[in-house]
């Protein structure tokens, strides 16, 4: 027995012997490696194509649901949200106004977050609510999801001192052309939607389908505001605007959903969507934003604001009509096309196929 197992494990019997299994070399590792890295690198670029191709779909849809809202909210009131519903003034005297998207949420089947709204008084003044994980909270720091877009890269609730204060959004109201409000006359812009407005859809006299009801804004813009420029007021180019001044702000336009004033849940047409407004403050360059005066803060200044549509897609901005179509504007629109279609009775003639 001790002579067959020898033998059995002897150089001389190749035959019956055991081999040892042979390994990959080091030469076909790196040429496999080398295979694998050329696929993924062909086939990333489409799986992030197909990825934001798919949140430009559901960026559409939230345009589509908000159109909607909007009529619901038209249906039942007979008029458009307003897009600032004043309340009485605080101790300061200044007016702190509900949204138009504030207004929508019984629409939005936000039911819950809207029954706890008092439109009666401002939303610095609401109580604190409960969430169904037992957490306590501003009602202004809640998430409303259909007022984000898969793209925004700070789906966030913005702090302030350590605690929760405000939550972002990505869909602002059409505001008109560059003029918002004026506190002395209480007259509006020319877009759809102004401070303590009621709006017929009658009012709308270039056509629901010919006019835009919201477009897509970025998240924690730059801004300038409280100017404080007297009317009138000509309206400027994208390289005036620095000269311009205010009051600075470093990231925190369209971070506050429940607030009615135009760097917040507006926009205007006075630059085409993803126009850069490029100003250099403190020695850094920001893409900004620019309010003369903030609605509600002041009895005397107006407020004129070149609030620009953005997207974080890349080449456009997804834009509701007040007919609940959604659209696609790239971003190298005509800027007279872009201005007529965000007036609601300039009576402007656009070509029919002036929105691709």
């Amino acid at each position: 027995m001790q002579r067959l197992a020898s033998a059995s494990t002897s150089p001389r019997c190749p035959n019956r012997c055991e081999r040892p299994p042979r390994g990959f070399t080091l030469v076909e590792l790196l040429v496999v490696l080398a295979i694998v890295g050329l696929l993924i690198a062909m086939l990333l670029p489409a799986v992030q194509k197909a990825r934001e191709a798919a949140r430009v779909s559901t960026c559409a849809n939230n345009v589509r649901q908000i159109g909607l809202a909007i009529h619901n909210f038209e249906a039942r009131n007979r008029v458009y949200p307003s897009s600032s519903r004043f309340v009485a003034p605080d101790a300061s005297g200044n007016i702190h106004g509900w949204s138009a998207q504030a207004q929508l949420l019984p629409y939005l089947e936000q039911t819950p977050i809207a029954s706890q709204i008092d439109f009666n008084r401002s939303y610095k003044e609401v109580d604190d609510v409960q969430t169904a994980d037992g957490m306590v909270t501003k009602l202004s720091a809640l998430r409303v999801p259909t007022y984000l877009c898969p793209s925004e890269p700070r789906d966030e609730i913005r702090m302030s001192d350590g605690d929760p204060e405000h939550y972002p959004l990505n869909y602002a109201v059409n505001l008109g052309e560059w003029f918002v409000y004026d506190p002395a006359t209480g007259e509006g812009g020319n877009g759809v939607f102004s401070p303590d407005s009621r709006r017929r859809t009658s009012q709308i006299v270039d056509g629901l389908s010919t006019t835009i009801c919201l477009a897509e804004v970025r998240g924690w813009t730059p801004y300038y505001r409280n100017a404080q420029y007297a009317a009138p007021l000509a309206m400027p180019d994208n390289e005036q605007i620095c000269s311009m001044g205010g009051q600075f702000k470093t990231s925190t336009g369209h971070t506050e959903w429940v607030d009615g004033r135009a760097h917040q849940t507006g926009f205007t047409t006075t630059f085409t969507p993803n126009t850069e407004v490029l100003c250099q403050v403190n020695g850094v360059v920001y893409d900004l934003d620019w309010t003369n005066q903030q609605e509600g803060k002041s009895d005397i200044y107006p407020t004129y604001a070149a609030v620009t549509a953005r997207s974080s897609h890349g080449g456009g901005v997804n834009v509701g009509m007040m007919d609940g179509s959604v659209r696609w504007f790239d971003e190298d629109v005509n800027l007279g096309v872009w201005r007529a279609y965000s007036t609601r009775n300039g009576q402007e003639i656009v070509p029919s196929n002036a929105q691709d």
